[in-house]
């Protein structure tokens, strides 16, 4: 049976070298068009932005009650059906 790939069968390590450089030669050429990576010090803390959005998010996450049962799976309730249940 013929391999999908003739040029590289059997070549193992060449393969594996073969697809770091096509791996790296990708990055570089997406580094020259969108600019170096975003470099950060990680000691600074996260800035969490508190907009509309999030905001309207959390809102939404009140309804919701986080529960876990007998094997440590957690689980998010509605308050509403806990209610109903009670």
């Amino acid at each position: 049976m013929e391999s999908l790939f003739p040029r590289y069968a059997g070549g193992g390590w060449k393969t594996v070298a073969h697809f770091i450089d096509g791996f790296m030669s990708l990055t570089d050429r997406l580094r020259f068009f969108f600019g170096p990576a975003a470099r950060v010090d990680s000691s600074l803390p996260v800035v969490h932005k508190h907009d509309e959005f999030e905001q309207a998010s959390e809102e939404e996450l009140t309804h919701f009650v986080v529960e876990t049962d007998t094997s440590g799976h957690h689980y998010a309730v509605r308050r509403d059906d806990l209610e109903k249940e009670a």
